[in-house]
């Protein structure tokens, strides 16, 4: 069974004002098949955490590691984090001029697999998840989200998740911005995945309608970069009514205790 461990995780950034910690000691292990939400305020660390285990170069790991059967990811590559079986959904999907979806589906598929896939299968593959996401066919020759809307480059992102099969995905707030008809097709897709394949899910979301869809098996408040409670479902649904003010007060409480 596929593993990936968080452990003890302490990341920062450099601003104009100095170095400033955002994670401050994250634990985490999610099992294959298993589905975890990362909950919390804005600024709790949990985009942090996802473009951390992607390796976005911005972020400075000051402790800890992150272990994918027992590899250490910290120590490599981006793209070798991918062909390892990570994958990144990310809240703000990027265009890339020039380049259309089949073209950059298909090159992907071939830099993870060492082999191009067969044309005809490959096409068959790409018509049939095109369908299930309720996107026009013609959106295979497209630029790679060049004049997308918000619900089609997320429609678009687990249309890669599908084809690409990694063992373990990040979907960074994946339902910003989905009309509830778009929010239902994105989380068909991510079951379908997980259905299909036995993927392992971390998803980092700010509300539970998502989860309404996409059932979690854990669930992780953060604040103030630090894992303040965990628990399953029911977690969440105490945190649609509750909100965050006590998590936050109490990491104010603590912090200025300390100092």
């Amino acid at each position: 069974m596929s593993t990936l461990e968080i452990r003890d995780l302490k990341v920062s950034i450099d601003t104009d004002q100095g170095v400033k910690p955002i994670l401050k000691g994250v634990d985490l292990t999610i099992n294959e098949g298993e589905i975890h939400a990362v909950m919390g305020p804005n600024g709790s660390g949990k985009s942090t955490l996802a473009y951390t285990i992607a390796g976005h170069p911005r972020y400075n790991v000051d402790g800890g590691s992150i272990l994918l059967d027992g590899r250490e990811v910290l120590e490599m590559s981006v793209d070798e984090r991918a062909k390892a079986g990570l994958f990144l959904a990310m809240q703000y999907p990027v265009e890339i001029p020039g380049v259309t979806v089949a073209n950059f589906l298909r090159t992907a598929k071939t830099a993870l697999d060492g082999e191009a896939p067969a044309i005809r299968s490959w096409v068959k593959d790409l018509r049939t998840h095109m369908s299930d996401l309720k996107m026009d066919p013609s959106f295979a020759e497209r630029n790679v989200n060049e004049g997308f809307s918000g619900g089609e480059k997320k429609r678009h992102e687990i249309m890669q998740l599908e084809l690409l099969k990694p063992k373990f995905a990040v979907l960074d707030e994946t339902d910003s911005g989905l009309d509830v008809d778009a929010l239902k097709i994105v989380s068909e897709g991510v079951n379908r995945a997980k259905a299909n394949t036995g993927l392992g899910l971390l998803m980092i979301t700010h509300y539970t309608r998502i989860l309404r869809y996409i059932k979690p098996d854990f669930v992780h408040v953060f604040v103030d970069g630090h894992v303040a409670e965990q628990g399953g479902p029911e977690l969440a649904d105490r945190l649609e009514d509750e909100g965050y003010d006590r998590y936050v007060t109490a990491a104010a409480e603590a912090a200025a205790t300390v100092n």
